[in-house]
């Protein structure tokens, strides 16, 4: 097995400027990416020494078949945890798999997040990770982390992820993973990480855990619409691991929630937009869908969906509108990130449309722990 392919993607690369590089054809670069063709030892060299990453993370040998060895416990942190959409996505998985987890640690800055994990899980989070010593936090199995995203800086001297790095809240991940050591982490972050800062912050992201951390590592795009959850969220997911491993991406989602599912029967009067607006809407848009959310852009352009689309912690109160009529209920806005409605809201509304417009797609996110942790231990 070998990842040639997904990394020389990921540099920019082209299969016949790689292929120049390391002196072979194109064809058997080809053949070595397709798994039609093992290379030599120092072809392997060479093609790792082109694309700047260790053999061992290009080429993986995989046993055909692998007993996971899960610590009971598995102790896990869950950092940026805003309102704990990690914490339900873990258990779900662990409960699938018949797998006991522990949360050591928590972290967020907003206080009103910190209210709602505590009013939820019973602990209250530690306050900014840019202040807290990595020596300072348990040990742990697993780090969780939906963290922002930020442009670094690449300095010239290139002396690793201490500078290029330094000042960005990633960093912080990188700190506690080198301290800590965990066995693996499930990191979540925007669609535009891909494209951040012409594509260098992922870069430098997958350099820093995969050479100067030593893990194995794989990323994603993919959207909560797929999970059966019914709001188009796209966001990439990073998992790794001390273990080789092949991710497997596909998943098949049997259940799936419709508007039907989320939407609430009566909705306090407080929620429908003014009769001006709704006129507005209405005299620009016409759906053919019933229940629908209607989206309008920065543009003025309005569409209707049978779904929602995503949530944002600072968008306007009306940019969605459900059937054009009606602003979205907090309870609603939790459903579509597929939060139980056991969950307790002690906050106002408005900081709850903000703590579900920057939590993670429970379902989705559930999904891919569940898939992830037999290959992780």
């Amino acid at each position: 097995m070998n990842r040639v392919k997904e990394i020389r993607k990921e540099r920019g690369m082209s299969q016949e400027t790689l292929a120049r590089y390391i002196a072979i054809s194109r064809k058997y670069l080809s053949m070595i990416e397709r798994q039609n063709a093992t290379p030599s030892i120092s072809i392997a060299m060479r093609i790792g020494g082109a694309l700047g990453v260790s053999v061992d993370k290009i080429f993986l040998d995989l046993p055909l078949e692998k007993t996971p060895v899960y610590p009971k416990p598995i102790r896990f942190i869950d950092l940026f945890c805003g309102i704990g959409g990690f914490r339900y996505a873990s258990k779900y998985a662990f409960d699938k798999l018949g797998l006991e987890g522990k949360c050591v640690f928590s972290s967020d800055i907003d206080k009103y997040a910190q209210e709602s994990y505590e009013a939820n899980f019973g602990e209250k989070p530690a306050g900014d990770i840019t202040k807290i010593e990595a020596s300072e936090i348990p040990d742990f199995d697993f780090l969780f982390a939906g963290f922002p995203c930020q442009a670094f800086s690449i300095c010239g001297l290139q002396k690793g992820f201490a500078d290029n790095t330094r000042g960005t809240l990633f960093f912080d991940i990188a700190r506690i993973i080198k301290e800590k050591r965990p066995q693996a982490f499930v990191l979540e972050n925007v669609k535009n990480l891909a494209s951040h800062d012409n594509g260098r912050t992922l870069k430098t992201i997958l350099e820093v855990l995969r050479d100067e951390l030593g893990y194995h590592v794989d990323y994603k795009l993919l959207n909560a619409l797929d999970f059966g959850l019914p709001q188009k969220r796209e966001r990439i997911i990073i998992v790794g691991s001390k273990n080789p491993f092949l991710m497997d991406w596909t998943f098949d989602i049997k259940e799936k929630k419709t508007l039907n599912d989320i939407l609430e029967k009566n909705v306090d009067k407080k929620y429908y937009a003014s009769p001006e607006i709704v006129a507005k809407r209405k005299a620009k848009h016409t759906t053919s869908v019933y229940p629908s959310i209607w989206h309008e852009n920065k543009s003025g352009n309005i569409s209707s969906y049978p779904y929602s689309c995503a949530l944002r912690a600072g968008a306007s109160y009306n940019y969605l509108l459900v059937n054009g009529e009606r602003r979205l209920t907090p309870r609603e806005m939790l459903r579509l990130q597929g939060f139980p409605d056991s969950f307790k809201i002690v906050v106002s509304d408005a900081q709850t449309r903000k703590q579900a417009g920057n939590a993670i797609p429970v379902d989705m996110v559930a999904k891919v722990i569940e898939k992830f942790l037999p290959l992780a231990f």
